[in-house]
């Protein structure tokens, strides 16, 4: 028999372990592969939701999470630990995710062991360094060590070409034999195998005590730009919308940081019809989004989940690496002013044909194999590897 793939998949975060989940149990699956997976828990009581989800028990768990961590801090304690783990296992290749702290130094690891590196949902861009912070410099710096870029979509693949990024070479030429070095490829995104394998499930949203003779707008805010005057510019106008409408209620799943947390309970905790409730598992998640009439969220991910729901989604950001979405028409940018976010969710709420031009929008952002894809060619340039 052929000798394995060894493949190392490291992930963190939330948002990545639930677009590297599906992948994972892509490759487990597969007798050409053998499979290691390392978890940095980035994000630690969130991360282990989404594994006991998609029973994934990591081989590595560095378990970096601390009280109050910084960048410097946790980009240093992956550095360090994932080296160790390089040296051990001597992985064929790694896959990073993304844009988070855990993606960027993992794949700069990988790169200082001369391992070469596939970026799953590579191409990513707003072109502002700043915004979002310090997600925009982590994906850049992850593509231009990678070797073997994941693009979900035809505008990922142009903007990694408009980076430099050639299809016909390689940092390494690691993969010169493989269709003439061609290194980006148009996967279509994980989260679409991870959504429709979730929302299948029979879950139980009874303790959230929706009232079904109202609808419901489901709020996600926690990004670090909007920190500060943006989220009490986003709690202002639900605010004002709450009070506009009687026949709707909003649903705020608060994430855990204090940043977050200390504004939205002193704006929003004892208004009738805002539920504040903690953060939920991704399939409750799942599930109460395909309830929802209306979303509002500054999460990446769910720009590309909700479409596939047919659920209209408002973004509560100036900017996002996810225009697809925008210019198909199923998400629109409203950023953090206060009158944009409450007129747009008024005509959704007042306009059938508004709400319906953006429910009926095909999502731009896969059909739910992209890691069967993955898999393929990572299995692909490897036989031409050797």
């Amino acid at each position: 028999m052929d000798k394995k793939i060894k493949t190392a998949v490291i992930f963190g975060t939330r948002p990545e372990a639930i677009k590297m989940a599906p992948l994972v149990l892509e490759l487990k699956k597969r007798e050409d592969f053998e499979t290691i997976t390392i978890v940095t828990a980035q994000h630690r009581q969130m991360l282990d939701q989404v594994l006991e989800l998609f029973n994934i028990i990591p081989d590595f768990d560095l378990n970096l999470m601390k009280p109050n961590q910084n960048l410097w801090n946790l980009t240093s304690g992956i550095l360090q630990q994932t080296k160790e783990i390089f040296e051990k296992t001597k992985p064929d290749i790694v896959l990073v995710h993304g844009d988070t702290t855990t993606a960027f130094a993992s794949a700069l690891s990988a790169f200082y062991a001369r391992i070469p590196i596939g970026h799953v949902e590579a191409g990513l861009r707003t072109f502002n360094k700043d915004y979002p912070f310090p997600e925009e410099i982590n994906r850049v710096l992850a593509d231009s060590v990678s070797d073997l870029h994941f693009a979900p979509t035809e505008g990922s693949i142009q903007n990694l070409l408009n980076s430099g990024i050639k299809e016909g070479t390689s940092n390494r030429a690691l993969d010169n034999s493989y269709e003439n070095g061609r290194r980006i490829y148009k996967t279509g995104n994980t989260v679409i195998d991870a959504l429709l394998y979730t929302v299948e499930k029979n879950i139980d949203l009874s303790f959230i005590g929706l009232n079904p003779n109202l609808k419901t707008i489901l709020l996600t805010s926690h990004r670090r730009e909007n920190f500060g005057k943006p989220l009490e510019n986003i709690c202002d106008a639900i605010l004002e919308i709450i009070q506009n409408n009687k026949d709707i209620e909003v649903v705020y799943p608060v994430h855990l940081n204090p940043n977050v947390r200390n504004v939205v309970f002193s704006k929003l905790q004892g208004i009738d019809r805002i539920k504040l409730i903690d953060p939920l598992d991704y399939a409750p998640f799942c599930a109460l989004m395909k309830k929802s009439h209306i979303i509002l969220t500054d999460s990446g991910g769910v720009q590309e989940e909700a479409p596939s729901l047919g659920i209209p989604v408002l973004v509560l950001r100036d900017e996002t690496e996810r225009p697809e979405a925008v210019d198909c028409g199923c998400v629109k940018l409203v950023g953090t002013d206060k009158e944009k976010i409450v007129s747009t969710v008024q005509k959704l709420l007042n306009s059938s044909d508004f709400y319906n031009s953006m429910k009926m929008a095909v999502n731009p952002y896969g059909d739910g194999h992209a890691s069967e894809r993955i898999a393929n060619i990572i299995s692909s340039w490897h036989k031409n590897m050797l």
